[in-house]
């Protein structure tokens, strides 16, 4: 089973991003498993087609320890298993609590043996790598950690943070860094800029994802763009790089 968590900065375009993956890795013939780590419970939108998704946090609230997992795992497009962790009421209690809470109720109810999902993908919020939000890389969820990013000063600043943390736990022998995805943004001396930043992580970078319009427009259906646009090209950069992290995850086992 290979199981991969994102990070980066908020609104870099992960959800969109791993949706995505999702859809290439089920059309491999891969069983896939998304779970998205935010309180927005937004992560797997595109597979459910803007349908509401009960969350563990949510489902955990109103039936407690009688919850069952077909309560929280359901399938989306392509038959993609999908999970969102939920969070507290705005304002109120730790946003990491839903992702605790979901990781937990997955081992404890065996999701992984009932389901057997040859890939998980952890969308995790933003760049918060404390509390909760870190526990798909400090407690062996997940294998390796890929940083979304781009040319931007903050991405940027976002994207050393996280290796930052990636860095403090792999020497603890959890999740190891397996590189940086570009989501290109086309400023300035962008090229340059995610040089600089791989030679200061020491990594380097898996995939690039040019900016495409098709993106954004897929994301208003509420459609992945392999769904919405698949012949594109927008959409086959999305099946190359789903055929990277396999072989990423190849080459770490």
């Amino acid at each position: 089973m290979y199981k991969f968590a994102f990070y980066g900065k908020g609104g870099i375009g992960k959800s969109t991003t791993v949706s995505n993956f999702s859809v290439a890795l089920a059309e491999m013939g891969y069983t896939v498993m998304q779970i998205g780590c935010d309180p927005k419970a937004d992560s797997t939108i595109n597979l459910r087609h803007g349908k509401a998704k009960a969350t563990v946090l949510d489902c955990l609230r109103e039936m407690n320890q009688d919850l069952s997992l077909d309560q929280v795992v359901t399938q989306g497009y392509k038959g993609v298993y999908i999970v969102e962790a939920g969070g507290p009421t705005p304002g109120l209690g730790c946003a990491g609590r839903g992702i605790i809470a979901a990781m937990e109720l997955l081992m404890d109810k065996k999701a992984y043996e009932i389901y057997r999902p040859d890939v998980v993908l952890f969308d995790v919020l933003g760049d918060v790598v404390c509390g909760g939000f870190s526990m798909p890389i400090r407690e062996g969820y997940a294998d390796q950690v890929f940083i979304l990013t781009s040319g931007e000063a903050m991405a940027i600043h976002a994207a050393k943070n996280i290796g930052l943390a990636v860095d403090t736990f792999q020497k603890r022998g959890y999740a190891t860094l397996g590189g940086l995805i570009v989501n290109q943004r086309n400023v300035k001396n962008e090229q340059e800029r995610i040089q600089q930043l791989c030679q200061d992580m020491d990594c380097t970078v898996l995939g690039q994802l040019a900016f495409d319009p098709l993106v954004p427009e897929a994301d208003e259906k509420h459609q992945t763009v392999l769904e919405a646009y698949p012949k594109s090209e927008a959409a086959q950069r999305y099946r190359n790089l789903a055929k990277a992290l396999i072989a990423q995850g190849e080459d770490r086992g």
